[in-house]
């Protein structure tokens, strides 16, 4: 199975960080930066512009890249690396009541940084870049759900 290439969204706005969970129903307390997968011959920024309208039905302007990250599950043969992007939102707000139609992002939230420290997250380094000017490697780590 060929190294699938993500691009994923690090939005801080009034000190909280927005947040997702892409596992439908309760599946996993396991939340992450939105964003997605990268299509054959799409730019990384388009693909994250494109993916954050689908998802949550956001416009963005992308940014540097903060973070990279990596995981595998050995199991399935998948190994994924994301690369995070500084994005600011066009406009104020997410729009109410935005349901995904694809399914895959069943919620999402504002969080502060100490709020971040009572979920579960990945990649850890997370935290950390989104409050700061950091940048950050995670390197490769087993998938968790």
């Amino acid at each position: 199975m060929p190294i699938r290439l993500a691009v994923r969204a690090v939005i801080v706005r009034d000190s909280r960080l927005l947040l997702v969970n892409a596992y439908p129903g309760d599946q996993s307390d396991l939340w992450c930066a939105p964003g997605g997968g990268v299509e054959p011959h799409e730019g990384l920024a388009e693909t994250l512009a494109r993916e954050l309208r689908e998802e949550i039905g956001l416009r963005v302007n992308v940014g540097a890249p903060c973070l990279v990250n990596e995981f595998h599950a050995p199991a399935s043969g998948l190994h994924q690396v994301e690369v995070f992007f500084r994005c600011d939102m066009q406009g104020g707000a997410l729009p109410p009541r935005w349901r995904d139609p694809a399914g895959v992002v069943n919620r999402h939230g504002w969080f502060t940084r100490a709020e971040l420290a009572a979920l579960r997250l990945k990649p850890d380094s997370l935290p950390r870049v989104a409050f700061s000017d950091d940048v950050a490697y995670d390197a490769l780590e087993t998938l968790v759900r």
